[in-house]
């Protein structure tokens, strides 16, 4: 009998935990209003499920898209995507994961079974939430509730609440040693930009580079260009604020669109010759996305997209510049197979092979979200 009682202790317990929470989210109700601060309720977590307690979260771009609907997405909805916390809770079936562990969410998972996972060369995983916003677990239902409705969550992760649910494929366990309010930006915004230039991009020593966009991940993109070898690296941006910022992580040179009277791709090509090995696009734009491709090289230049695009518009431009032999490239989380590479650079962070604290202006209480969203609207 007690052989038996020893059986079911952690059985019982783990039932016991496995209750609805009631905890604060930032619920945005409908584009182009403010988060509102609600009372929600939290699922247990259902099979190869992991309920997660959110210590630390950074705000993205790409959630603001959602917020102007350049990004579209079914509301009401709990945004949010680069985080990172402690494991409350695991469904059945759940391995890699115990409850107390450090973890940071993934938006792109990697299940290790779909065609993507199981090809060297890529890291979209078919479990992500990217590209459908279905909003929806992978059973097709919702673990959060506010007011009697079913709230929706964003890309597989949800951090902008107190307490949040994810897939087991799409959370990585991390060095319990980890400050989670400095490594969450590996959950989105360091790695996108370091990946893209030494994992999307493939950057070589003594090449010559420029990063459009010098915010959270274009300086992420600086780190990987010096960190791969790069001789030259050219920072573009409208915002002068931004560059001493730039040039303390690496970059050689900061230009300001505004200060010239001809376009930026002709002005790259008079400061380096024949244009720059490597281009990448961090804002989002389709025009800068144009321009940093027109910058390349034109035959060996290999330009990178990795600022989100917006929903429902078109680039036109001269395919000469692509006939020449430039490549164009996409980059989604910096290339990474995520559930295998996230606690590697966690680990290289906590080595000091990299930094995180300049890419951290600001530590708000989360019940000021929307400061924080008016921070990155204005380039603060």
């Amino acid at each position: 009998l007690c052989g038996d009682l020893k059986m079911q202790v952690p059985f019982l317990f783990s039932l016991l935990c496995l209750q609805v929470i009631k905890c604060k989210a930032a619920v945005l109700w409908e584009a182009n209003k403010p988060f509102s601060i609600e009372e929600v309720e939290v699922a247990p977590p259902k099979q190869h499920e992991v309920r997660i307690k959110i210590m630390a979260a950074g705000v993205c771009r790409s959630d603001d898209h959602v917020i102007t609907g350049a990004l579209v997405m079914p509301f009401p909805v709990i945004l949010g995507h680069e985080a990172a916390g402690v494991v409350e809770s695991v469904g059945q079936g759940v391995t890699s994961i115990k409850p107390g562990d450090k973890v940071i969410p993934l938006f792109v998972p990697q299940c290790g079974e779909c065609k993507t996972c199981l090809n060297t060369r890529g890291n979209l995983c078919s479990a992500t939430d990217l590209g459908t916003n279905a909003g929806l677990m992978p059973d097709g239902t919702t673990r959060f509730t506010c007011k009697g409705k079913a709230v929706y969550h964003f890309l597989g992760t949800s951090t902008f609440t107190e307490y949040t649910v994810v897939p087991e494929s799409a959370v990585a366990k991390i060095d319990s040693a980890a400050p989670l309010e400095k490594v969450c930006l590996i959950g989105c915004g360091f790695s996108t930009g370091y990946g893209a230039a030494l994992q999307t991009a493939k950057v070589e020593p003594g090449s010559t580079c420029a990063v459009f966009g010098l915010g959270g991940v274009g300086l992420s993109v600086v780190m990987g260009c010096k960190a791969a070898g790069a001789s030259r690296i050219i920072a573009v941006d409208i915002n002068k604020d931004k560059f001493a910022t730039a040039k303390e992580l690496g970059a050689t040179d900061c230009i300001n669109p505004r200060d010239f009277k001809k376009p930026i791709q002709e002005v790259l090509m008079e400061m380096t010759g024949e244009g720059v090995d490597y281009s990448f696009e961090v804002i989002g734009r389709t025009d800068t996305m144009s321009a940093a491709l027109a910058s390349c090289q034109r035959n060996y230049g290999v330009s990178v997209i990795v600022g989100v695009p917006p929903a429902a518009q078109n680039i036109t431009f001269n395919p000469m510049l692509l006939f020449t032999g430039r490549s164009w490239k996409g980059s989604v989380f910096g290339g990474w197979k995520s559930k295998d590479a996230v606690p590697k650079l966690v680990a290289d962070y906590m080595k000091k092979k990299f930094v995180l604290d300049p890419l951290i202006t600001h530590t708000l209480p989360w019940t000021k979200i929307n400061e924080g969203f008016d921070l990155l609207r204005t380039g603060k």
